[in-house]
């Protein structure tokens, strides 16, 4: 039979309950920007073990993301049909597979399937993470919730190399993957045995009103829908320039010696859960929203020119790395409140599946761009598109605000 989830939190929902879901959501969450960034630290030894060039490589990651991307856009629909906590156990499971099958592989082409299999698994957190936030956790706290997603998923990246890195040094690539595999595995258990935690009642559907945009595809005639996915592209463009060619672009531009350029990347992603962690104060007024991303946004681009173009000290870029993450950090909570207030009753995990798909879209496709200007030896022009696509990411934030109220109020648009 249908069914539909409830959108609202239960009323009087403890403070407790809430952090120990929200704990949970994140643990999750960091599991899944670690699977991001299983390949890409052990390129060094994979392109020995499989004499493979950069490129193909590099494709390997493109594959993840476009399986990933596929996924998040249906997985949604699963969600919002059987709840999130089965979804999510089969992410969890299908990561730690793929992990398990890249240390097995034996070629490329095993490599690629078991891309796959992570990309698939990978797919399926967004819609999942939020539809559990957004309808489990007290509206006083959701901007907290969110700030604390953000965040566990930084620490996901960095985790990665620092587990990885060192294994293989120690050891094997294949034995680091084994860990890896180990370490989605664990999280799995984790939650398994507090499943009750993560479970939602189902109510039949027509117990309750729901919104029509909440039926089938509906939800897709949204304006404000298409909007939050492109501003999600944008935003990955500009994270994915973040975080492949701007230390490289950086280090060229200023002199800046190997050991402080190596550190650029961990200031920024160790500054951006701060900031998250503030802007989860900041969203707690989901009327200032746009603002709070037009400001954050505004001065990490006035940061990325800077970083592009005015005469530094190869100290002072390290620092402005952090301070760029910051004030990008401090959006993240209002960014994701942006797509709530969008979402129509009944139709969560189908919004944030179309929407958050273009995190996967704007991470494949950003580091091609910024990879060619790198090739033409323009390090500047790096830095100079980093802050246009973040500017472009101000006008979004904007539009998604005029978009929702065109949708909620047509007579007055």
């Amino acid at each position: 039979m249908s069914a539909a989830l409830s959108d609202t939190p239960a009323q009087g929902s403890r403070a407790r309950d809430d952090a120990v879901l929200i704990a949970l959501v994140g643990l999750a969450h960091s599991v899944s920007h670690f699977s991001q960034l299983l390949l890409a630290p052990l390129f060094p030894w994979l392109k020995d073990a499989f004499s493979a060039s950069y490129a193909q490589l590099g494709m390997l990651l493109t594959i993840f993301f476009v399986a990933s991307c596929a996924t998040q856009a249906l997985s949604g629909f699963v969600v919002d049909r059987f709840g999130p906590r089965p979804v999510l156990f089969a992410g969890l499971s299908l990561l730690g597979l793929s992990a398990l099958g890249y240390a097995a592989s034996q070629s490329l082409w095993m490599l690629a399937v078991f891309s796959v299999t992570a990309g698939v698994g990978n797919g399926v957190f967004h819609p999942v993470d939020y539809t559990l936030l957004n309808r489990k956790v007290a509206s006083a706290r959701l901007g907290h919730a969110f700030s604390v997603h953000g965040v566990t998923g930084s620490l996901g990246w960095a985790f990665a190399p620092a587990l990885l890195v060192p294994i293989a040094i120690a050891s094997s690539w294949r034995i680091a993957l084994l860990c890896a595999a180990g370490v989605a595995f664990g999280v799995l258990a984790v939650l398994w045995f507090n499943r009750r935690v993560l479970a939602i009642d189902m109510k039949p559907a027509g117990s309750a009103q729901a919104h029509p945009s909440s039926q089938g595809l509906a939800f897709l005639r949204i304006p404000a829908v298409w909007v939050c996915f492109a501003f999600f592209f944008f935003y990955a463009c500009s994270l994915s320039g973040v975080q492949s060619f701007a230390p490289e672009a950086a280090r060229m531009l200023h002199a800046v010696p190997p050991h402080l350029a190596a550190m650029c990347l961990t200031v920024y992603m160790v500054c951006s859960a701060a900031g998250m962690l503030t802007g989860g104060f900041l969203a707690s007024d989901p009327a200032r929203c746009e603002r709070v991303v037009g400001a954050g946004f505004a001065l990490a681009a006035c940061i990325a020119l800077a970083l592009g173009f005015a005469d530094l000290s190869a100290t002072a870029v390290p620092v402005l790395f952090g301070a760029m993450g910051f004030f990008a950090g401090i959006a993240g909570p209002s960014r994701d409140l942006l797509v709530k207030r969008s979402s129509p009753e009944g139709a969560t995990g189908r919004v944030y599946g179309v929407v958050y798909s273009g995190l996967d879209i704007g991470q494949a496709v950003g580091p091609l761009v910024y990879g060619m200007l790198m090739d033409q030896g323009r390090p500047s022009a790096v830095w100079l598109a980093i802050a246009a696509v973040q500017g472009v990411i101000i006008v979004s934030a904007f539009n998604v605000r005029r978009a929702r109220r065109t949708h909620l109020h047509p007579a007055a648009a």
